[in-house]
């Protein structure tokens, strides 16, 4: 296992992690309630954290974004400190924090820890600025897609019905 960065070097290579042809792993570290709040966002294990990320970019992204145009990161990785704090502030009924526990967000968007059943996986929320104009007109999603299928398997097929990687549509 590559140690988590202790430094900025080491942080800066991590960063530079291709995940696939567009994404590379800086645009998933980043997160407000990390940076409003000065909590290092960092994988404890970035090994696990790069392979489950290549593989939402590689199955789910990338073919998002050749069938929509440009995929936007809105949320994606969260540290278990990030996460926990982000959890305890919706919980106390401030607005802005929507985290869900530590242990739900095992192989989601705390993608460097595998769940409770051993499973890994990665979460995004993204943005897709063509879909959101059109959303934002009253467009109907099905529509836009003329019902075709976006990606080149089906992920259902391909892991016995496990989750791998998940994303929310959200708007901007």
């Amino acid at each position: 296992m590559t140690r988590r960065p202790m430094t900025v070097s080491a942080l800066d290579a991590l960063g530079r992690v291709r995940l696939s042809r567009s994404f590379f792993l800086r645009e998933f570290l980043y997160s407000e309630v990390a940076a409003l709040h000065g909590i290092p966002n960092i994988p404890d294990d970035p090994d696990l954290a790069v392979m489950v990320g290549r593989r939402l970019c590689e199955d789910l992204l990338e073919p998002l974004q050749a069938t929509f145009g440009k995929v936007v990161v809105r949320s994606a990785y969260r540290s278990c400190a990030v996460n926990g704090f982000c959890n305890d502030q919706q919980r106390a009924g401030k607005a802005g924090y929507s985290c869900a526990s530590n242990e739900a967000n095992y192989a989601g968007h705390i993608r460097d820890r595998r769940d409770a059943q051993g499973f890994a996986g990665a979460t995004a929320c993204i943005v897709i600025p063509w879909f959101a104009d059109r959303f934002a007109a009253g467009a109907d999603w099905r529509a836009q897609t003329g019902g075709r299928r976006l990606a080149g398997a089906d992920w259902r097929a391909q892991t016995g019905g496990r989750r791998l990687a998940g994303a929310g549509l959200v708007g901007a």
